[in-house]
Formats: structure tokens, sequence, C-alpha cells
């Protein structure tokens, strides 16, 4: 039987996202329906509200925590009742990648059949196959992830996408080793969280490069050893000044720009390893000397979803947020705001106001 929720739903690019009356069908074979308890107000959401991917009408949200509230047919786990972090990725099991070790890199990553209905009886599609900025939502039974029901869903949501986002590039993409230098491009939600990454992985110098005096403040608060304001001298002189001269072992680049990954590239020291972390723009094209670029070596790389297992990930950076390894609360959730506060998070986001907004959800 369906039962009534609200969503927040987009219909047009470029135009408010609205809260509407939703009808969710039950879960089906492998399916879990779940009840939101908190989601991540992510900068996804809003290149898919701009119309840079097209499939109207959207469900946004895709950083989401909640509780399973019925399970489909030949679902064991998770269990009704289990809180749970919900991934936008989860690996088939039998695709090329899976059967050879890769499930990271799976290429028919498990979704749920599309079972949200908006006010005009539509079927929603939900952004990256979950929908998080509703009261329910059903994903496959493999999305949803247990992790402790004592953890605050606010700082869980987080670990869904943006936080493994920039962790897992750090510990898991680049293997940032102990004692090394890194180097992050842009200080927003996943750039902090690379910071993060970095300092849990033991890195001793890590510079937070950035053109928003607030941000750098927050780089600094979660683990960046020195900030870099891009916009009031060179960015990659001054990560090699910070750095002898050298350049960094690991730089990032989490903002999505051409002249953003230019500096992340020659920011290195010989043989260093870059990672793109930043979603660009479907125009965007980058020119490189070849020369100077093969003169300096070493790896670049792009990082998706941090390289990330969340049936393994997941529950490891929830134990780092337990025990105090991992910031999640402020400046990481720097907002807390309902489910019809979206477009005043969109804003915020916008002016640089915030890492993440987080809507809260109110318990049934």
């Amino acid at each position: 039987m369906a039962i009534t929720g609200h969503g927040v739903v987009s219909r047009e690019a470029g135009q408010p996202a609205r809260l509407e009356e939703l009808q969710i069908g039950e879960p089906g074979p492998g399916e879990v329906l779940i009840r939101l308890r908190a989601s991540g107000v992510c900068h996804t959401d809003l290149h898919v509200k701009s119309g840079i991917w097209g499939g109207f009408p959207w469900l946004l949200g895709h950083e989401g925590a909640g509780i399973v509230e019925a399970v489909g047919e030949g679902v064991t786990a998770p269990a009704i009742g289990d809180s749970v972090i919900l991934a936008w990725r989860a690996p088939c099991g039998n695709c090329r990648f899976c059967r050879r070790g890769q499930p990271h890199l799976c290429a028919a990553s498990l979704n749920a059949e599309k079972r949200m209905r908006g006010a005009d009886g539509a079927t929603l599609n939900p952004v990256l196959g979950i929908g998080t900025f509703c009261t329910h939502t059903v994903v496959a039974a493999r999305q949803a992830i247990p992790v402790p029901a004592e953890l605050p869903a606010e700082q869980m949501c987080l670990i869904g996408c943006g936080v493994m986002a920039g962790v897992g590039a750090a510990i898991r993409a680049a293997h940032v080793q102990p004692g090394s230098s890194v180097a992050v491009f842009g200080c927003g939600g996943v750039g902090t969280s690379v910071i993060q990454g970095a300092r849990l992985s033991g890195a001793t110098t890590i510079i937070g490069v950035d053109v928003d005096p607030r941000k750098l403040r927050w780089a600094e608060e979660l683990g960046a050893t020195h900030v870099v304001n891009a916009g009031e001298s060179d960015p990659v002189a001054q990560v090699k000044r910070l750095t002898g001269g050298f350049g960094v072992d690991y730089s990032f680049e989490a903002v999505g720009r051409p002249e953003t990954l230019l500096q992340a590239l020659w920011a290195r020291d010989l043989a260093g390893t870059c990672v793109v972390i930043g979603v660009p723009s479907p125009d965007a094209t980058l020119t490189v000397p070849l020369p100077q670029f093969f003169d300096l070596g070493g790896i670049v790389r792009v990082s998706w979803y941090g390289d990330c297992l969340p049936t393994r990930d997941f529950p490891l950076l929830a134990e780092w947020y337990r025990t105090g390894r991992l910031k999640l609360d402020y400046p990481v959730t720097t907002r807390t705001i309902s489910l019809g506060e979206t477009e005043e998070a969109f804003a915020a986001m916008m002016r640089g106001e915030t890492l993440r907004s987080v809507i809260k959800l109110p318990d049934a």
C-alpha cells in the first residue's frame, strides 16, 4: 500500500524547487522503504535543479540518513528499525569490475524502481537514484548501510556523499602517506573533507587554498596547517614557498574549474599525485603544455565517490566520528534547517555561507 509523505521537487530548470505532497509506493523485491531523519544539501542538487542533466521532475537530495520502515521480498538485511546511511552507489557484484575485484568501479550500480510520485501523479526522478529531500524514499537494500542508532542522523547523512568523497579521495584514491605534504584547491564541503582525510592519514603539511577567507578559517579548524588565499597571490608560488620550493606530494582539485586544476597540477613536487574531485561543467576544457606536464611526471587521476565501498567505509567514518577523530559538527554541519527551507539553503551555499546545511526531519 502506498503511503503519503512530502518532498522537495524541482520541475523546471532554474526555477525554485517546491515542497509537495508525495505518494510513495511499497518497496519491491530487493528494496527497502526509508523514513528520512536528515539530509545534507549538496552542490550536486543545485546542479540538478539548474538543468545540467535534464530529467525533470526531480526529487532532490542524495545525502540521507534514516530508519528502515519496510523491506521488500527477499531482503534479509538491513532489517526493519535499522538506522542507515544511504549510498548512491551500491556494487552489483556481477559486472566486469565487480568480478575482477574492483567493486568501487561498478558499472551497474543498484537502484530501486522509481516509486515516488509528485502532487500531479508524475513519477519523480530521485537524484542519484535515492532522493532524500523528503520524508520517505525507496532504495535498493544494498544502498542502505546500517550504522549505530545512537549516532546523530544530522551528521551521519553527510557521510553519504560529500564527506565520503573528500575523505575517500585522501585515504582511498590518493593513499596519502604519513609525513607527506598535501594541497587542497577549494575548501568547500568536499575540500575540507579532503583536509580531514589528509589529517587522518598523518600528513604533516596540509595547505588549504581558496578565495573565501571564511572557508580558509574553516579549513584551519578542520586540520589545515597552512592556508593560501588564491585571490591575493599566486597560489602555486605560495604552495611551493610553504614546501621548501618543491611543491606538495599530493594535490586535490575540489572545484571543477580548468584554472584550479592547472594550479593543482603545477603545485606538485616531482612525481607527485594530483586527484581530481570537482565536477566540471559540460563545456569545460583543459589545455596543458605537454612538455611541462611530462617533465613533472607523477600521477593524475579522477576520484569518484572517494573510491569508497559504502559497506566498508560508512561504518568506519561513523566510528571515527564517534571517537572524535572525524569532525562532522560545526562548521561541517553549518546550519540545521527544515524541509521547507531548502531554497534558502541553496542561496546560502551560493553566498559561501555554509559547508553544509542539513535538513532535520521530525521523528515519527
